[in-house]
């Protein structure tokens, strides 16, 4: 069986890091070009425990 491993070393303190990778609306702009968008759910701000959001991509 294959493995992989990736380590990414990021200059940011690990609450903010662990914040932005919980920010819904972060995460909808990192990916502006895709048309992804939160549709139901926790849909702005950070996600937090017990909560979900549902993403939809948008084509055209």
């Amino acid at each position: 069986m294959a493995r992989f491993r990736l380590v990414t070393d990021i200059a940011a303190p690990i609450d903010v890091c662990f914040d932005l990778a919980r920010d819904i609306d972060f995460h909808t702009r990192s990916l502006e070009g895709t048309g992804e968008r939160a549709v139901a759910g926790r849909t702005t701000g950070l996600i937090g425990p017990g909560e979900s959001v549902t993403w939809a991509s948008v084509s055209g």
